[in-house]
């Protein structure tokens, strides 16, 4: 959506989605899982492609800066 998180893009040098030139793939999710991340997408007004971008986007600044330690 428009002016959400994920559309904005990262300052030149830091893009860890790689916006300039996204490639397609097939993701395969259970169903459950699926259903969870369509509502959750849903409450942050983005669409379900769009939010796994931003939490996987998210989830690579966590791992960069070393700080995820929720493993």
């Amino acid at each position: 959506m428009a002016g959400s998180d994920d559309t904005r893009a990262p300052p030149a040098g830091e893009d860890p989605g790689g916006s300039a030139a996204k490639k397609p793939f097939l993701l395969r999710l259970p169903e459950p899982l699926m259903a969870e991340l369509r509502g959750w997408a849903g409450q942050e007004l983005r669409s379900l492609n769009g939010h796994i971008e931003y939490l996987l986007r998210e989830a690579v600044k966590r791992r960069k800066s070393g700080s995820d330690s929720a493993e």
